[in-house]
């Protein structure tokens, strides 16, 4: 008798498991309680405001089997971060005990646990809406633990049905048994529904009256009104659909007069929609979908993908001609929800473009969005299920066969990054356009979903709630903000007045020192201090410590700060704003500024009145309203107006992104030489890259009658060349072998490629961007590391 009991003593053990990341709302205590009690071991799982917290018990090598690949073997929507295994005291004997779930716990102070982003709906779910024999057949909220919203319905952590928009539903006995069975996937999945108990969609038609917000029995409910809302797609009407994060506006994207009246009534002149359609067989027939763009497509954050059309020309077997205007990339997504698989199936491609008017956030309310959309929409397929946080739809493509986000939202946010260092907790508000917030703590950055341009009041009010809900879910409170150093953005206005009220210091950081900053950060390098790297960022406007504009900068890091090694050479931009919206305007100050005559012959010259010169003149001779700047950008924009492909814009980079269009179309074989772009060095200053030679060839081949594709291919050479010779010099001053390219002109994938080309055979290691978007949308991950180096060097507050 004390023989097997003393064996039985010395075998049994008591592990304590601490697991942090992305494990909260993935179905992982039902997962370690599946795998516990498979090892017939007994103890408890919970969640805490750290994460996870485990104790497991029983005989030493099933525990050690419960442990082995645990990180490993997790279910598919959680990433383990970190592991901490401990030994605690064993409680005995552990005949008849069971392994238990036990419920949530909320400790006071900062939360650790990682906020789940938004996950389409998985196969096992898509395989019940399909099913007439399911209780969820046509069900347009179906979910499970590995699937359905989560970022957009949090209220507050842990990822409980109380802390949610769900709280108002009360569970069916059928729900509420799935949700308290551990073998069930929809344990504690908490936007758990059926038709019985859960939210409902309905469909309204405005027809220029009153429009329903609230269903009533006379509503046209579920599968009735999405069969509604397809009707009036077909129809060529216009339908504001609620999404996961927000609305939608849907119409028929092979329907020419139904894009066009979209475009009309929500003023976007020519800024690419995306398109719906049903599945990734559906997007084959419109474009051609590369083994990577098929997994990102297929991805449970169900990004818009860009995607080559089949023509080439963004008209693809029906597609409207004005769905993609001047663009060679269309953007294509898959359904994002289960009431977007019920409205696409069997349907024509839709599109489907962000429910809000130009400058506005999008609208999540039904009630607002009613209000705000219904000069828009002809019709409303709303539900009940509340929208606690806007959240707008990804966007990514392909470059040089990896992803690149263009923009980090639905799906995505707020999934942390990991820092190289650690440091004290910072708030950083991101620029004027596409804005993005990120909160730091330690060596992790939540970077928020894409806000949008600050150019509204309504914006800055959702930067105002997506910062409070941050600070909120986490718990944190930052012990610094950071802005631009723009003086005139309304995000460093709003920064300035958040610090003030917090009684903590603003730090502004410099625009293209943060986009570098970033880059080496989504690439674990310390961002404050990384020698070795040459930093290369190309954008349109970034405000410079010396009051001008900047934009085509290389940085060299020698020391703990960046060194600003080489630039454009400055010219005039002529009435700021005004010039960026018309790159004519550019053009003309180019040619004045390089002693080139305003010929006739000229695209540029041609669109401005004989009144617009001569007051541009005046303008460029007395310096009145011109700013120097070195925008990369801005001369992408003025070689559009040169060549005749763009003089006005409706959307930020449009030009740019026709030149694009224009020279991935050439063939290099024809296209001739690139235009030069000769560097200038001195002994002590930066070099100076000069952009008059090209300007010149450009005028000269433009008077000759080239076409504007091949003088797109070689101005792109050209870029891509400077990039690397450029580099080649500071190599060769001593700043090192790593490149790292950022900034809204390397989403440029025929630049970045090429550019790639070039640095990796002179034996450069290259850094892009594969995380947060090159562009200002991940400009605030820069901005806290930066704004960390300067607490830490005790500079005063601006």
């Amino acid at each position: 008798m004390m023989g097997p009991r003393k064996v039985a003593m010395i075998d049994i053990v008591r592990k304590r498991i601490r697991i942090t990341g992305v494990v909260q709302g993935v179905g992982f205590r039902p997962f370690v309680w599946r795998r516990a009690t498979r090892l017939h071991l007994s103890g408890w799982v919970e969640n805490d405001a750290a994460g996870v917290v485990v104790e497991v018990q029983g005989v030493a090598a099933a525990v050690e089997r419960f442990l082995d690949g645990l990180a490993a073997a997790v279910p598919p929507l959680a990433r383990v971060t970190a592991l901490d295994i401990t030994d605690v005291p064993h409680a005995g004997a552990i005949q008849g005990e069971r392994f238990t779930i036990l419920e949530s716990t909320v400790a006071a102070g900062p939360r650790r646990a990682v906020m789940p982003p938004d996950i389409a709906p998985c196969g096992a779910c898509l395989a019940e809406l399909v099913n007439p024999a399911d209780r969820r057949h046509g069900y347009a909220f179906i979910n499970c633990t590995d699937c359905g919203p989560r970022f957009t319905i949090i209220d507050t952590l842990p990822y409980d049905r109380d802390g949610t928009t769900m709280r108002s539903f009360a569970m069916c006995p059928a729900c509420e048994a799935e949700y308290r069975d551990p073998a069930s996937r929809r344990f504690h999945a908490q936007p758990n529904a059926c038709p019985t108990c859960g939210p409902a969609v309905w469909f309204a038609a405005h027809a220029s009256g009153p429009v329903p917000v609230v269903r009533g029995e006379a509503a046209c409910v579920g599968e009735t009104a999405i069969a509604a809302a397809r009707a009036a797609l077909r129809a060529g009407g216009i339908v504001a659909v609620k999404g996961v994060g927000g609305f939608h506006l849907a119409c028929d994207a092979t329907n020419l007069g139904a894009v066009k009246l979209l475009r009309a009534r929500k003023q976007r002149l020519s800024k690419p929609f995306a398109v719906m359609v049903a599945d990734t067989a559906a997007a084959t027939t419109l474009a051609h979908v590369r083994e990577q763009e098929q997994r990102l497509l297929e991805r449970p954050e169900r990004p818009i993908v860009l995607l080559r059309p089949r023509d080439g020309t963004g008209v693809s077997l029906g597609i409207a001609d004005h769905v993609a205007p001047g663009n060679d990339f269309l953007g294509v997504m898959l359904p994002s929800s289960p009431l977007h698989n019920l409205l696409c199936a069997g349907m024509p491609p839709l599109v489907m473009t962000s429910g809000n008017r130009a400058d506005e956030p999008i609208a999540t309310d039904n009630a607002e969005a009613v209000g705000r959309l219904v000069t828009l929409a002809d019709a409303f397929l709303l539900h009940d299920r509340g929208i606690h946080m806007a959240c707008d739809d990804s966007v990514i493509r392909c470059v040089a066969g990896l992803p690149m986000p263009l923009r980090r939202s639905r799906g995505y946010a707020p999934l942390p990054i990991r820092l190289a260092t650690g440091g004290p907790p910072v708030l950083a508000v991101g620029g004027e356009l596409k804005a993005a917030l990120c909160l730091a703590r330690d060596h992790e950055a939540t970077m928020s979903q894409h806000i949008g341009d600050l150019g509204s009041l309504e914006t800055l009010e959702t930067l105002e709630h997506s910062a409070t809900h941050l600070i909120s879910l986490t718990g944190v409170q930052p012990a610094a903000v950071v802005a631009d150093l723009h003086p005139g953005y309304a995000s460093t206005r709003w920064a300035r007045e958040f610090a003030v009220t917090r009684g903590i210091p603003c730090l502004q950081v410099q625009h293209h020192e943060a986009h570098v900053a970033s880059l080496l950060a989504e690439h674990g390098r310390d961002a404050a201090g990384s020698p070795g790297v040459i930093g290369v960022c190309f954008d349109g406007t970034g405000y410079g410590s010396n009051g001008t504009i900047h934009g085509g900068e290389f940085f060299v890091y020698d020391g703990p700060l960046p060194r600003r090694a080489a630039h454009l050479m400055p010219f005039p931009l002529p009435g700021g704003d005004l010039a960026v919206r018309h790159p004519w305007r550019v053009a003309l100050a180019l040619l004045r500024h390089a002693r080139l005559p305003w010929n006739d012959a000229i695209p540029s010259v041609q669109v401005a009145c004989t009144g617009d010169r001569e007051i541009l003149a005046r303008q460029l001779d007395r310096q009145l309203a011109c700013t120097d700047t070195t925008s990369m950008g801005r001369l992408f924009d003025a070689v559009a107006s040169l060549t005749g492909v763009r003089q006005s814009i409706d959307y930020e980079a449009e030009a740019a992104l026709n030149l694009e269009a224009l020279a991935a179309a050439e063939n290099p074989a024809t296209t001739g030489r690139p235009y030069l772009l000769p560097t200038h060095a001195t002994v002590d200053g930066p070099i100076t890259i000069d952009w008059r030679p090209l300007v010149r060839a450009v005028v000269a081949d433009v008077e000759a009658g080239e076409s504007p594709g091949s003088m797109a291919a070689r101005f792109h050479a050209a870029v891509a060349g400077m990039i690397v010779e450029t580099c080649i010099l500071l190599r060769d001053r001593g700043a090192g072998t790593t490149v790292g390219l950022t900034g809204g002109v390397f989403q440029n994938a025929w630049l970045v490629e090429r550019s790639l080309d070039g640095l990796h055979a002179a034996g450069f290691e290259v850094l892009t961007h594969h995380t947060v978007p090159p562009n200002d949308g991940g400009l605030a991950l820069g901005q806290v590391v930066l704004g960390r180096a300067l607490l830490a060097s005790a500079v005063p507050s601006l």
